[in-house]
């Protein structure tokens, strides 16, 4: 999985620079593909509601019911995922997003929704701590690839000490179909085949409690599929 050999030492900055050249809107928020909203977040509602019901632990082993006091949205946008994912399903909802445009327009495209927004955080993931036991769910989407392999294990290792009892990550990326994952110079993100992804959770001590595939995504986009792992 090593890194290739042309990507730029201020691989972090550019990505910083190419987001902040991003509408705050949900088109902006998702390439140009915000038709595919809807969506996404049926098929994310899908594959989290039954881990908060005491019926998800004969399906996959796990050790009882996710909590659903707090979680927190990493990559957070304006919050989409947020809005539209977590806070129905939880009490309070902290938001990570490294662009600040984006954090000050989030009040605004959520509305009231907002009020449960209890932490609006400014910064890159690779410089991201939770607080030790404080989510029940970390829930992370197309932005895993703006680190790098040995950044996203130590992301990863973090969050794991960042879960509560029975708390559960939730990744859900985009899967390349070369054998190596594939750098893009424009937005300084890293595609990771399925099986770069594997090893960066297993090498981050993760079990995979649930692997699922994206459905209903149009054709030219890349195969997204969900993991939830503990």
């Amino acid at each position: 999985m090593a890194a290739p050999t042309d990507m730029p030492d201020n691989f972090y900055e550019n990505a910083k620079n190419y987001w902040s050249k991003i509408p705050a809107t949900v088109e902006g928020m998702l390439g140009g593909f915000s038709e595919i909203s809807f969506i996404d977040i049926h098929g994310s509602k899908q594959f989290l509601q039954p881990f908060l019901t005491m019926k998800e632990q004969i399906v996959t082993g796990n050790k009882g019911r996710v909590g659903r006091s707090r979680a927190v949205d990493c990559g957070a946008g304006i919050g989409r995922i947020t809005k539209q994912l977590l806070v129905p399903f939880f009490d309070s909802v902290d938001m990570v997003e490294v662009n600040p445009a984006f954090l000050a327009e989030a009040p605004v495209y959520m509305g009231d929704a907002a009020k449960r927004v209890g932490n609006f955080i400014c910064t890159g993931l690779q410089e991201f701590t939770p607080e030790p036991g404080s989510y029940d769910v970390i829930w992370c989407q197309w932005v895993l690839g703006h680190l790098t392999d040995a950044d996203l294990v130590a992301f990863l290792q973090r969050c794991r000490a960042g879960l509560r009892e029975h708390g559960i990550i939730v990744v859900k990326d985009n899967m390349g179909s070369s054998a190596a994952s594939v750098f893009d110079a424009d937005d300084s993100s890293f595609t990771r085949p399925r099986d770069a992804y594997m090893e960066c959770m297993h090498r981050a001590g993760l079990r995979i409690l649930k692997e699922e595939k994206q459905r209903r995504f149009p054709k030219e986009i890349y195969e997204v599929r969900m993991f939830a792992l503990q």
